[in-house]
């Protein structure tokens, strides 16, 4: 590393912090030849998730395209802001923890579905009836049905 004013290698650490939940280190810094202070982070470098679409493209992982589609289905129900962002983290852990850098789409909305279906029955129902792209009433209904079976078990 070099200082970013005089571009010297002689540099010494001041201070040192954990940050973002111990994920990351923040490191006050300062030159021995300008004396300049200045800020650098640590932060582990993970290989990115890489998404596979049904069409078999590949993007990379991008939690706001769940929060849209989750915010989507939640709009106007009683759901915290806080309970969704807690299911998302548990989506996103489970994700992360996989052995595969790679996962569906699919994948990825099966595992939104089952908790949703915990979170918010309609939010569950809304955001099935975009993912699974129902084409007409009768479809909705099956799966209005399966919810309905399953909740009087």
């Amino acid at each position: 590393m070099r200082c970013p004013y005089c571009n010297d290698e002689n540099l010494k650490v001041i201070d040192s912090r954990p940050m973002d939940e111990d994920n990351a280190i923040r490191r006050r810094r300062q030159c021995e030849s300008c004396g300049k202070r200045f800020t650098t982070f640590e932060k582990v470098e993970t290989i990115p998730l890489m998404v596979v679409k049904k069409d078999n493209t590949r993007e990379p992982y991008n939690r706001s395209k769940i929060e849209k589609g989750v915010l989507s289905a939640c709009h106007k129900r009683p759901v915290s802001v806080e309970d969704i962002n807690g299911m998302i983290d548990s989506i996103e852990a489970k994700l992360f923890q996989m052995d595969s850098r790679e996962i569906s789409s699919t994948d990825i909305g099966e595992l939104v579905m089952d908790n949703l279906k915990n979170l918010d029955e309609v939010a569950y129902v809304r955001f099935s009836s975009v993912y699974r792209e129902f084409t007409d009433v009768h479809t909705f209904m099956k799966e209005l049905e399966k919810l309905y079976k399953k909740k009087k078990r």
